[in-house]
């Protein structure tokens, strides 16, 4: 026997969901694009470019990955926000070492390598123990 199908009310609920996520994700999509080239100008601008803002670049690629990957597949894989974490720990220590005590330093290194392992774990989990979605789907992206 078939499953009943939704409430109306739920339906269009479900719908309105999908239509704030694209929003948001072209929201999202554009405001990087657009910081992206900022940047770029700034770059322009100053006829330098440094690693930091190399790493920048990076971050919004990232950015547009992640969205692009959402936007295919319908899922954020846990695994890209800790990417862009661990480039933005990176980025700030580069730009702002020398105003830091030692212990700082360590301290972000610290967090670069936890989320380097929170990685690691998040893959062996998913290669592991593979699980399926709400919607029955294959293992998740990670």
């Amino acid at each position: 026997m078939p499953a009943p199908s939704p409430l109306p009310l739920k339906r269009y609920g479900l719908r309105l969901i999908v239509v704030v996520e694209h929003i948001g994700l072209v929201v999202v999509l554009a405001a990087t694009i657009v910081a992206a080239g900022q940047e770029v100008a700034a770059m322009l601008r100053s006829g330098h470019v440094g690693v930091t803002d190399l790493l920048l670049l990076f971050i919004y690629l990232e950015i547009v990955t992640m969205s692009g990957v959402y936007w295919r597949v319908g899922r954020l894989p846990v695994r890209m926000p800790l990417y862009i974490a661990m480039v933005a720990l990176a980025r700030h220590m580069m730009l702002d070492a020398h105003d830091y005590a030692p212990l700082t330093i360590l301290a972000q290194a610290t967090a670069i390598l936890l989320l380097g392992l929170a990685v690691l774990a998040v893959r062996y989990g998913h290669v592991r123990y593979p699980y399926t979605d709400e919607a029955g789907r294959g293992p998740p992206l990670g």
